[in-house]
């Protein structure tokens, strides 16, 4: 079972590392998911991954509560808006159209209040 997290985290890390170079796939959940599953497969991998500066630049700085820049913010939400709009277009199901304006709902209250924005070296 270890061998199969450790197998899932190098997949998120690397769909992690894509999503930092093409602008629809989103970084930091599938970077979380990897330490995640490092967390789970092998302390070895797990403490190999947090020292890596793919962890230090995309994730530290949520796990420490330092906060994100606008410019990051924006770019998060700009991506979960975009892909939950073609969701939401594809989806026929009334249901299922609801939960969709309701996560990205959420997603809009937890990266506009919940995550602090840095501003330079000052903190909101």
């Amino acid at each position: 079972m270890k061998l199969i997290f450790i197998i899932l985290g190098f997949l998120f890390m690397g769909l992690g590392i894509i999503g930092i170079y093409l602008p629809l796939l989103p970084t930091t959940p599938f970077l979380l998911l990897a330490a995640a599953c490092f967390g789970k497969g092998s302390d070895k991998f797990h403490n190999w991954f947090i020292k890596t500066s793919i962890y230090k630049k995309n994730l530290q700085p949520l796990v420490n509560k330092e906060g994100m820049d606008i410019k990051r913010k924006i770019r998060i939400l700009g991506t979960i808006t975009l892909l939950i709009c073609i969701s939401f277009y594809f989806m026929k199901n009334i249901f299922g159209r609801t939960v969709l304006i309701l996560v990205l709902i959420i997603h809009y209250i937890y990266i506009i209040f919940r995550v602090k924005t840095k501003r330079g070296d000052v903190v909101d």
